[in-house]
């Protein structure tokens, strides 16, 4: 593994004998990262805001899980 720094970003270059499906979920971390890192939501805006999609998620899609 080779892990080198630059003006602009940080270059990861890895065998190609490593597990692509774990290197996908590192990624897929590391994008999180990226996208949150300069974030000012607090945990709890988070937290609410989750709560809110998942009940009108829920809402609409109940159907397809209970039969009335």
């Amino acid at each position: 593994m080779i892990i080198e720094r630059t003006s602009s970003e940080i270059v990861i270059r890895l065998s190609s004998k490593v597990n692509t499906y774990g290197i996908q979920r590192l990624v897929d971390y590391l994008k999180y990262q990226e996208l949150t890192a300069t974030s000012k939501a607090k945990q709890s805006d988070v937290d609410a805001l989750a709560s809110e999609v998942n009940k009108n998620w829920w809402r609409e899609n109940k159907h397809r899980f209970i039969s009335e």
